[in-house]
């Protein structure tokens, strides 16, 4: 059997394909920029063959690099269902999670049923808050937040970082005679969360005037918000992520590759007298599984 090569420098290599940047693996991994690189280097020279090429000041994966990042992701995917699925054998127990209404709908609500599956002897019970960043309600074991991540003295674990572009329906978007550069928005109806300051950060970088940004419709409610877009009400500043399902049915369309990164991300946040609970455990083990790898 030919040598099995570092978990480590696997998790790296997988992690650097992902994010297409070394810091960013070494973030996820919390190690190093040198050490990720290292790993790298010792994995190019276990296996024999180049995994990265320099282009300019970038580093990036050689075809034969995909292809094994490739093979290692879905290695690592087996791996980590493995576990889910013997550490439901014993666990119950009741379990709750706070989610935010969009996540929740959009993408937790319809893969739920697996964790069921896998742990047909735990009561899961999943509430939403108000705020998207709000870690408080005690009735809860887990947290999905919307937030920056800085919630002190709770285990913080990052899930997904969020990028904002405009999306809408296709009917809409034929209304319009389509939607052709990042001015033409300004045809259309806006469609806000809770505030302007999403649409003003996207006017600031389309280079177009601040004061159309704070036109249309407010809504209190993310699902409200994507209700009303799917219906062709208007263009909303959507997340890819939660819009993932829709995007890919066709149900909505992304009319610009214009986008900004939200400060915020998706965190997974557990406070520390819930940490040792096998349910949550549970809960965190499945989750990863899920969540897409790129």
């Amino acid at each position: 059997m030919a040598r099995i090569p570092s978990t480590k420098a696997l998790r790296a290599l997988e992690s650097f394909a992902r994010h297409g940047t070394v810091w960013q693996a070494a973030d996820e991994l919390n190690l190093t920029r040198s050490a990720v690189s290292h790993q790298l280097r010792l994995l190019e020279r276990d296996l024999g063959f180049r995994l990265m090429s320099r282009i300019g000041t970038r580093v990036e994966l050689t075809p034969q690099g995909q292809a094994y990042a490739a093979d290692i992701r879905r290695a690592l995917a087996a791996i980590a269902g493995s576990a889910t699925r013997n550490t439901a054998r014993g666990v119950s127990g009741a379990l709750t999670v706070s989610c935010p209404p969009g996540f929740a709908s959009s993408w937790l609500c319809g893969k739920v049923g697996a964790f069921a599956g896998a742990f047909p002897d735990v009561a899961l019970s999943i509430l939403t808050p108000r705020r998207l960043d709000d870690v408080s309600n005690p009735d809860a074991d887990i947290f999905i937040a919307f937030s920056l991540g800085n919630e002190p003295g709770m285990e913080v674990e990052l899930i997904k970082e969020v990028e904002f572009t405009p999306l809408c329906s296709p009917a809409l978007l034929n209304r319009l005679d389509g939607l052709t550069d990042p001015a033409t928005v300004l045809e259309a109806t806006l469609l806000h969360l809770g505030s302007f300051d999403d649409w003003l950060d996207w006017f600031r970088l389309a280079g177009l005037p601040e004061a159309s940004a704070r036109s249309g419709i407010t809504f209190s409610d993310m699902n409200l918000a994507y209700a009303a877009v799917l219906a062709g009400q208007g263009v909303v500043l959507g997340d890819e992520f939660i819009c993932h399902d829709a995007l890919a049915a066709g149900a909505l369309v992304r009319p610009f590759d214009l986008a900004i990164r939200s400060v915020r991300s998706y965190f997974l946040i557990v406070p520390p007298e819930k940490a040792g609970n096998p349910t949550v455990a549970a809960f965190r083990s499945w989750l990863a599984n899920e969540l897409p790898q790129s």
